[in-house]
């Protein structure tokens, strides 16, 4: 079986495991939430994963880098409603601090990814100009 580049990277890797994890833990949520904050976090979580993929595929480092920034504000965006379910009683302060540790490493890793995909530019530094000899 062909194994694509995106499933090779461990950012990917780490996203798909993540999103397992909150698909698990918003099955506790309140009821009258599942098509508000459980729905939003699931699509966000989702996001991640396949915007990894989806950007691996692409031809430019540029192109690459906007899906990664995109997967970048989905983490951020599960990070949102996880403090909010924790401000709302729906998790711990400990579920909250475990998952924000799991989207630090994963928006590390986005970064890494993005600037290895798309460096920033060094400026061609002209040496300093200089006096001619004296005769």
């Amino acid at each position: 079986m062909y194994v694509y580049s995106f499933e090779k990277l461990d950012v990917w890797q780490l996203s798909r495991r993540f999103t397992v994890e909150i698909y698990r833990l918003t099955r506790s949520f309140p009821e009258e939430e599942r098509y508000g904050m459980v729905s939003q976090m699931r699509r966000s979580v989702r996001s991640i994963a396949a915007n990894i993929a989806e950007g691996s595929t692409r031809a430019t480092g540029k192109e690459q880098g906007h899906f990664y920034n995109i997967a970048f504000g989905s983490a951020i965006e599960v990070l949102n409603d996880l403090v909010l379910a924790n401000d709302l009683g729906f998790i711990t302060q400990e579920q909250l601090l475990q998952h924000r540790f799991r989207i630090e490493l994963i928006t590390l890793k986005l970064n890494n990814l993005r600037n290895a995909a798309n460096p920033p530019k060094k400026k061609n530094k002209k040496p300093p100009k200089q006096d001619p000899p004296e005769r």
